[in-house]
């Protein structure tokens, strides 16, 4: 077998595993399944209850998840990765006032701080929406970041605060990380060739 044969559905579960880095595969059969195929081509391996990506199945994922450069796809990609880079600095800098206040640990206990914060991830997110939604039309696998953004807004909004941060869920930390990776793939850009954050 080789990478060639995975069938599409596969594949989307490996570029799951890309962005992620690591599955635990439990007692999920069809992730077992997935990941039995993946082994059998040297594409993931198992360690323990975790599945991770080789370096023959990075390479493979690399060039299957790069848009072919000079289509359209590629134009939008390259133009949303620019509107995003921006966003990206401003996330993180939200991401830092959230967990950590005056140089030591937010412990959240006063609402008026944590609002202030969670009020500018509102107006962050509103302005990511487009962006991420227009290259979710031009590129399916895009199309599920938006409403994962939202919701995980949503729960914050609600009063879940892991859903800010949090790497145990998908937090919109979380999900944002996975976009930037997924924006990187899909680009080639090289997170080192990014702008360092102030």
């Amino acid at each position: 077998m080789s990478a060639e044969s995975l069938s599409e559905q596969e594949w989307t579960g490996f570029h799951h595993l890309r962005l992620r880095g690591v599955i635990v595969v439990g007692d999920d059969p069809d992730l077992a399944a997935m990941a039995d195929a993946l082994e059998r081509q040297g594409l993931a391996v198992r360690r323990g209850a975790k599945l991770v990506p080789t370096p023959d199945g990075r390479a493979a994922h690399a060039t299957w998840a790069r848009l072919e450069p000079g289509s359209d796809e590629a134009a939008i990609a390259d133009h949303v990765y620019r509107s995003f880079l921006p966003l990206n600095r401003d996330l993180l800098r939200l991401c830092t006032d959230w967990q950590t206040r005056g140089g030591v640990a937010n412990t959240h206990d006063d609402p008026v701080y944590d609002w202030s914060v969670i009020d500018r991830l509102v107006e962050l997110d509103e302005r990511v929406g487009p962006v991420v939604r227009r290259l979710g039309r031009a590129v399916a696998r895009f199309e599920p970041y938006r409403p994962t953004l939202r919701d995980a807004r949503r729960r914050v909004e609600a009063g879940e605060p892991d859903w800010f941060a949090s790497p145990r869920c998908d937090s919109y930390h979380t999900v944002w990380m996975r976009l930037h990776e997924d924006l990187l793939c899909a680009t080639g850009a090289e997170r080192n060739a990014e702008p360092p954050v102030e």
